[in-house]
């Protein structure tokens, strides 16, 4: 394989992927079934030992089903799975985390430090955050180490050249300064951890990860100085968030000729993503809280027009600009460009 070429798959990836998830629907059933079972345990020892307090019964109730459900999620953290994306080369993403503050384009100033902080997110949806504030060029880095891990099982370590990881999410020519920020960026990646937790449309639990066994977006990292190469360990639990198609695949080779100092253009491209929609409208106020922008709203007008112009350009939009919504509201209305 060349130094620029990244993985690709075959025509079975969907297959594969229905029977991860079917493995993964498999874990949750079984945990519902030892909860009812501790259900039913409580209540009989409830009953047959009159007039127990209540409360003693709650306590094994709750006691059981928390082992219950750090056991399934200890068995997910620890299973190293396969990650088949259809379609997939580099710029994959889960849409809950492209939805969210996760990532924004920051300024460049000493970085905020999160702790267990509520992120925006979109959805029923809740992602908490520790670590500090990520931007888009720690992004593009998270695509590619999930792009040069998935023809490994992540859960397993992987092997990379520096230069060739830089290759992939930067152009020109690399000096000094790009492998001290990848340093200090593989540092931070190693150091964040998500919590984020899902629900369906009734409400139900859709997943959770992170909530009994920590999930850091990279799970482990060292570095070689003689062979110049990273190894890293993906958490197999990323293939939970890309389950049920629930992720987006960026146009890497557009994304690349994105020009500096418009990496807000980089989050409108990964918003867009999410959604098949032609004409897509986000509140301004949401959309501004997500990008996490402390600067005045005129100043924030003008930064999203150029980033609408950069996606313009690249032919990404078609058109886009600042309207009023129909309750008077200011929103970003967006119009992709039909696919040819």
């Amino acid at each position: 394989m060349s130094e620029g070429m990244l993985p690709t798959r075959g025509s079975n990836v969907i297959q594969q992927l229905d029977a991860y998830d079917q493995r993964l629907a498999w874990m949750r059933e079984r945990a519902a079934q030892v909860k009812a079972a501790a259900k039913v345990d409580a209540c009989s020892d409830e009953s047959s030992a009159l007039p127990n307090p209540p409360s003693r019964a709650i306590a094994r109730l709750q006691k059981k089903s928390l082992e219950a459900a750090i056991q399934v999620e200890k068995k997910l953290a620890e299973t190293p799975q396969q990650l088949f994306l259809p379609g997939f080369e580099i710029g994959a993403f889960p849409n809950r985390l492209n939805r969210s503050s996760l990532i924004a384009p920051i300024a460049r100033r000493p970085r905020k430090m999160h702790h267990q902080a509520v992120m925006v997110a979109r959805g029923k949806c809740v992602l908490q955050y520790t670590g500090e504030q990520l931007d888009e060029a720690d992004g593009d880095l998270i695509m590619a180490l999930i792009a040069f891990a998935q023809p490994s099982l992540f859960g397993t370590p992987v092997v990379l050249n520096r230069k060739r990881l830089l290759r992939a999410i930067k152009s020109g020519t690399l000096g000094s300064s790009q492998y001290v920020w990848l340093h200090q960026s593989m540092k931070r990646l190693r150091e964040a951890i998500l919590f984020l937790e899902v629900r369906k449309q009734d409400g139900s639990l859709h997943y959770a990860v992170g909530k009994m066994v920590s999930f850091n977006i990279l799970r482990d990292v060292s570095f070689d100085g003689d062979s110049e190469t990273y190894t890293y360990t993906l958490d197999p639990r990323w293939i939970l968030l890309f389950g049920n198609r629930e992720y987006s695949l960026l146009d890497w080779g557009k994304r690349m000729q994105i020009g500096r100092g418009l990496d807000m253009a980089k989050t409108l491209q990964r918003l867009l993503a999410t959604s098949a929609d032609p004409i897509q409208r986000f509140a301004l106020d949401d959309l501004k809280a997500q990008m996490q922008y402390a600067s005045p709203v005129r100043k924030f007008k003008k930064a999203l027009e150029a980033a609408v112009h950069e996606l313009v350009r690249l032919e990404i939009l078609a058109k886009g600009g600042v309207e009023k919504s129909t309750k008077g509201k200011e929103q970003l209305t967006l119009w992709l460009r039909p696919v040819a």
